[in-house]
Order: structure tokens, then sequence, then C-alpha cells
């Protein structure tokens, strides 16, 4: 009986365009320009590019924000 071994290694992109910066976030494109305060980082000569890392901070943010709003709705009923 023959055996096989696979090793993969997945390296995660970090910086993104628009189009898979708004997959990334779940938001079609066309409301991920008028959604997202995340300013693309200018890479020479032409590229902008969305850091994954000022995405995940954004998104961790408006969670937040969810959190207060719902401890204090909770708070208003008692």
């Amino acid at each position: 009986m023959a055996t096989t071994s696979l090793s993969i290694s997945v390296v995660e992109k970090r910086m993104m365009n628009m189009t898979e910066a708004a997959h990334y976030c779940g938001i079609a494109v066309r409301h991920f320009k008028t959604l997202c305060p995340v300013q693309p980082v200018p890479i020479p000569p032409k590229y902008k590019q969305y850091d994954r890392t000022d995405l995940d901070k954004w998104i961790d943010d408006l969670k937040a924000g969810l959190e207060t709003a719902s401890q204090s709705a909770i708070l208003d009923r008692l």
C-alpha cells in the first residue's frame, strides 16, 4: 500500500485591490466604495491597495459599537 504526503503552505495576502477588499468584507464593490472609510495605501507607480489589518480594525470597530448599543438597550429594558 502506497502512501502520499502533501505539504501545502498558504500565505494570506495582506494587501488587496478594491474588488478583493470588498469581497473580503462581504460587501458589493459599489457599496464598499461608499461605506468603507479605510483609505487605500498608494503603492508606486500606480497601485492603490487596501491593508487587511485596516479592514479588520474597521469591522471590529463596527462590532464594538453594536455591542455597546445592545448592552444599553438591555439595561434600558430593566
